[in-house]
């Protein structure tokens, strides 16, 4: 049965003492599982910054609802819903003030002696630099955040994440073969667009 897989969770051990208030338990499962959630989140979201507070608002609703886990999928599982909703909360929250901040962020500033300067992001290199490094990377990721949320969930937690069909069924909440339709559409999607930027490197 599918159903067994859940339940030789290799984390078990560690939800358990986390339900009796094993403080180190949870870190210790914060330490295992926050990379992989922080890149589940950056794919989503496109945003570094923004994905780690989602990643970190998932962590702290975890440790408040670890004794609600019931156990019936893996921890991961149950952690990565978490963030997949969470991530979409913040796609709608930042569609909103997006363009506020891309107008206002690089705005120059007059001195006392009249000089044009701008205001550099502490510890970061400049936008030159990161235009240079990141092009790519950029591209293939807006190409990614073109997708709609539903398709960009799939492809995410599919061949990103490689979740089986099953578990992802469970964390969306659709059934396994509306998953494979999504996946088939968002692949489509993604490699049409990937092929129309790859001339231009």
């Amino acid at each position: 049965m599918k159903e067994n897989k859940y339940t030789a969770d290799e984390d078990s051990a560690s939800v358990s003492l986390c339900k009796k208030g094993d403080i180190d338990a949870f870190e210790f499962l914060v330490k295992k599982h926050q990379k992989r959630m922080l890149n589940i989140a950056f794919r989503m979201i496109g945003n570094y910054e923004e994905a780690c507070e989602v990643v970190q608002d998932a962590f702290v609703s975890a440790h408040k609802n670890i004794r609600k886990f019931e156990e019936k999928a893996r921890f991961s599982t149950w952690l990565c819903t978490i963030v997949m909703n969470l991530s979409k909360n913040r796609i709608k929250q930042l569609r909103v003030r997006e363009y506020h901040e891309e107008f206002s962020m690089d705005e120059p500033v007059l001195t006392e002696d009249d000089q044009i300067k701008r205001t550099p992001a502490l510890d970061e290199p400049s936008i030159l630099e990161r235009l240079e490094k990141k092009e790519i990377q950029q591209k293939v990721q807006g190409c990614i955040d073109s997708l709609e949320s539903e398709f960009r969930e799939a492809l995410v937690l599919r061949d990103m994440q490689g979740f089986p069909y099953d578990e992802i069924s469970g964390m969306l909440k659709i059934p396994e073969g509306t998953v494979k339709s999504r996946l088939f559409r968002a692949r489509s999607v993604l490699r049409e667009c990937l092929g129309k930027i790859k001339g231009a490197f």
